[in-house]
């Protein structure tokens, strides 16, 4: 941690304490679960954050971070029922956490507000991520996120393939797939047994527009939910051209991410928190760079996928401890300050009054191809999956196995998907 970054955190540090007004009993241990772990770009500031909050304030966190994914979702979940939930989560604020509101086990912002009046009082609360449920706020973001797409420059000048501009078709990106196969290399980098979803998303976008992708069908039938179906078929069309890993349906995300930084595949959706995952990763970070995902029919190249999905829920066991109540509110307050949510966003969306201010002559090339990157969107649409509970996905990206294999028909797979919602 440099010492620019140390003072920064120990003044957001301090205000964070000032903003709650309530005094901290030293030695107390809260247990905190986030998804900065890993791959993720803010996995070591996050470290960072907790060490500076820890000497500030003399209490200690407990982390249980990983990695997001569905069996991490699958975890959380199982902790609450098994009244083993953390006393501090950051997670996603839509459907994934509506079993957490229903059963009254995380705390509203507005609960929180009635004692610590100054909580997230540097948030636009229009941006906090209102529950399904019930319309109210339970989480405080930090950094937004967006998905593009991310090139190893290195396969494609081995294959002959121009980089993809905001111009290329999605045809045209098929062919240079087929260029990138030819030449021996990997075109895409994915686990569809792992992480399917990336690759969901925008295949069922070149269907829709920015206004109608977070649309749920309604049946199988109608217009969004024979854009599910189209989509899906394009995965299928991918796999069967030899596009994906050859072992893509039983590969980790781990192995099909080491395919594309040790230079023996072109391409990989993911998100915005891979930026730092590739730095480490890689020697020659110039030799990577973001690009929109090749746009079909009435969507762009340059509408994406992005927004603001997770935030830090405070939990009904946390708030019900006089103690941890203190420390929680203290710790998300941290966490959630104008200058640690500057430190955390980067080239993401926060929610914050004043904006985040990153320092941008401290960013590497890949960030700055961010900066550019993010500034050629038209339009930006929230992630349609995270509308379906881990059930109603299950049809899908827990069988995209059978789906891209030809045992289980698209069209019956988003019924079964709408099936489980109903259920």
């Amino acid at each position: 941690m440099t010492k620019k970054t140390a003072l920064i955190l120990a003044a957001s540090a301090a205000a964070a304490l000032t903003m709650t007004q309530a005094a901290y009993a030293d030695g107390i241990t809260i247990n905190v679960t986030t998804t900065y772990a890993g791959e993720d770009s803010n996995a070591q500031n996050f470290k960072d954050s907790v060490a500076a909050w820890e000497a500030e304030t003399g209490n200690k966190v407990e982390d249980s971070s990983a990695t997001s994914d569905e069996a991490f979702k699958s975890r959380i979940i199982t902790d609450f029922e098994a009244g083993s939930e953390p006393d501090v989560l950051f997670f996603f604020n839509g459907v994934d956490s509506n079993q957490f509101v229903e059963q009254g086990k995380v705390v509203s912002v507005d609960e929180i507000r009635a004692e610590y009046p100054d909580y997230a009082s540097n948030m636009k609360d229009d941006l906090l991520g209102a529950s399904p449920v019930d319309g109210v706020n339970y989480s405080i973001p930090v950094n937004g996120y967006w998905e593009g797409m991310f090139v190893n420059l290195e396969v494609l000048q081995a294959a002959g393939v121009e980089v993809p501009t905001n111009e290329t078709t999605w045809d045209e990106f098929l062919e240079a797939c087929q260029k990138i196969k030819d030449a021996g290399y990997t075109p895409i980098a994915a686990s569809l047994q792992e992480v399917p979803h990336y690759w969901f998303e925008y295949a069922i976008y070149n269907f829709q527009t920015p206004e109608t992708h977070n649309t749920v069908p309604e049946s199988a039938d109608d217009e969004y939910g024979q854009a599910w179906t189209a989509g899906l078929n394009d995965i299928k069309a991918l796999y069967e051209a030899g596009y994906f890993p050859e072992n893509t349906l039983t590969a980790t995300d781990a192995e099909t991410f080491q395919l594309f930084t040790s230079d023996k595949a072109a391409f990989l959706i993911d998100g915005s928190w891979k930026i730092g995952g590739i730095a480490e990763a890689v020697d020659d970070l110039e030799n990577y760079t973001i690009v929109n995902v090749p746009g079909k029919n009435d969507r762009k190249s340059t509408d994406e996928i992005g927004g603001l999905s997770m935030g830090y829920f405070i939990t009904r066991k946390a708030w019900d401890d006089p103690d941890k109540r203190d420390a929680a509110v203290s710790f998300v307050s941290f966490m959630t300050s104008d200058d640690v949510v500057s430190k955390f966003a980067g080239v993401s969306a926060t929610a914050l009054k004043e904006g985040a201010h990153p320092d941008e002559s401290e960013f590497n090339s890949l960030q700055q191809a961010a900066v550019s990157f993010t500034a050629s969107f038209t339009g930006l649409s929230p992630a349609v999956q995270d509308n379906l509970s881990p059930a109603a996905r299950e049809p899908i990206f827990a069988d995209m196995a059978s789906i891209v294999n030809g045992d289980v028909d698209a069209a019956d797979a988003v019924a079964a998907v709408l099936e489980a919602i109903e259920d």
